[in-house]
């Protein structure tokens, strides 16, 4: 008999992928305190997925896979919402959503292309790209509550060292990519 797919923390997952498009269309009605409000709902759907996968002996490789998806789509449509967004107090800057967005799309193209070219190959998350995912989403949730406030001081900060994380993760992983040995270890 095979393990269940859709357990707990795979449902949990999906809740927060469901929560994207809810997001999205909160802040286009520029209504901040309740996109706050989902946004931490998401942060514990996350926090809960991982810990639930983890204790409860719930890893599933749909889970794995989803689990960046849902974090991807997130960031990324918010991102999207706070930099192109219509009424912003504060808005983020374009040159880092470009290159949040950049830097993502080319890591799925090459692990893309490494599995169908050279060789089937799982690319754990590093440290340095676990932080820069975090920075990311510390700054879109920084950039939703300055919205609700109507100012925040100190972004500018933020946004820069969101920038190094993911420019540096980039880096990493494609350095990591380029030593893979035969084994598949990088």
């Amino acid at each position: 008999m095979s393990a269940p797919v859709f357990t707990v923390a795979n449902q949990l997952t999906l809740l927060r992928m469901a929560l994207v498009p809810v997001l999205v269309v909160l802040v286009l009605e520029r209504d901040f305190t309740w996109a706050c409000v989902v946004l931490v709902v998401a942060g514990v759907t996350d926090l809960l997925d991982g810990m639930i996968a983890r204790l409860g002996h719930q890893q599933t490789k749909l889970g794995a896979m989803l689990d960046p998806v849902a974090d991807k789509l997130l960031i990324g449509s918010l991102l999207v919402v706070l930099t192109w967004g219509q009424g912003l107090a504060v808005s983020i800057p374009r040159w880092l959503t470009v290159t949040v967005l950049c830097r993502d799309a080319m890591l799925v193209v090459s692990v893309v292309i490494f599995n169908l070219a050279v060789d089937r190959r799982v690319f754990y998350p590093t440290v340095l790209g676990k932080a820069s995912s975090a920075a990311q989403l510390i700054t879109v949730g920084l950039v939703l509550f300055a919205n609700a406030l109507g100012a925040l001081p100190g972004l500018r900060v933020v946004f820069w060292a969101t920038l190094g994380l993911t420019v540096a993760s980039a880096l990493q992983y494609a350095f990591r990519g380029s030593t893979a040995d035969e084994s598949g270890e990088g």
